[in-house]
């Protein structure tokens, strides 16, 4: 009673049914192995914003590309900042998520003359965007800074595409190779995130960005045990459909059967006269 196994709608649908499981199956594997990526990285920020604060110059040089194993690692830096090559990074979001206005990107001159991109923190952007916006002043002289250890942003990485033709001294991406005929000095590669600044500075200074917040990798564990989910309900829901079908094809032949075994009432009184 499953020759109706053998018709083209059948083959049609096992061979779907057969389709779609493996891929379910990987897409399952494809979302836990996001999950362990994300939370690797978690592990790695957490590792690196716990170690012991190093020199900038043992991490970054001229033309390196910071590691990812050195992100968000917590560096010091010692020297006087270069205010006359002050940058701007263009459309950048405030702590509250919803302002937008600038990141303000500082060159550090460093003992040996090499500098070093120091994000000072976030400001407002004003009416004008089409002008250098009114920056509060880095602290003159020596200092001592504190920050995280960033690597240079690219348009991959971060989907901010690099924009040309901008007014002066605005950037749309933190790049030291992008930005170095705009710095005299000889630049590090990557950037530092401003933490904090010894002896500390007066007056009003631009809001500093916060330390990372965790990737939320709870959904995707959640997606990879739904896909797997429905891989085992295939096979499930394919008996189901099977045992359905013949029930109601033996409900079918039986009554089909009845009803040609039951004598028709025109010719039983004649017969039975």
């Amino acid at each position: 009673m499953y020759r109706f196994l053998l018709s083209r709608q059948w083959v049609i649908l096992m061979l779907v049914a057969l389709l779609v499981m493996p891929t379910m199956y990987r897409l399952g594997f494809w979302q836990l192995h996001r999950h362990d990526r994300k939370e690797a990285t978690n592990q790695l920020i957490h590792r690196n914003l716990a170690a012991k604060a190093v020199p900038v110059e043992s991490l970054a040089g001229p033309g390196q590309k910071v590691p990812s194993s050195d992100t968000y690692r917590t560096v010091i830096l010692q020297g006087h900042y270069d205010t006359a090559h002050e940058l701007v990074a263009r459309q950048r979001t405030a702590a509250d998520g919803d302002s937008i206005g600038y990141h303000v990107i500082t060159p550090l001159v460093l003992a040996d003359g090499r500098a070093v991109l120091v994000n000072r923190g976030w400001i407002a952007a004003g009416n004008d965007l089409t002008t250098f916006p009114k920056v509060p002043k880095a602290p003159s002289g020596e200092v001592t800074l504190t920050g995280r250890l960033r690597p240079d942003e690219t348009t991959a990485e971060t989907g901010i595409r690099n924009r040309v033709g901008l007014p002066a001294r605005q950037i749309s991406l933190i790049n030291s190779t992008l930005v170095t005929n705009q710095v005299p000095e000889t630049l590090v590669g990557g950037y530092v995130e401003l933490a904090s600044t010894s002896p500390k500075p007066t007056g009003k200074q631009p809001e500093l960005i916060g330390k990372p917040a965790d990737i939320s990798s709870a959904l995707n564990m959640g997606y990879a045990i739904q896909w797997w989910l429905f891989t085992v309900m295939v096979p499930v829901g394919w008996v189901i459909l099977v045992r359905r079908e013949r029930r109601e094809r033996l409900a079918a032949s039986a009554k089909a059967e009845g009803q040609a075994l039951e004598p028709d009432p025109a010719t039983a009184g004649v017969a039975s006269s």
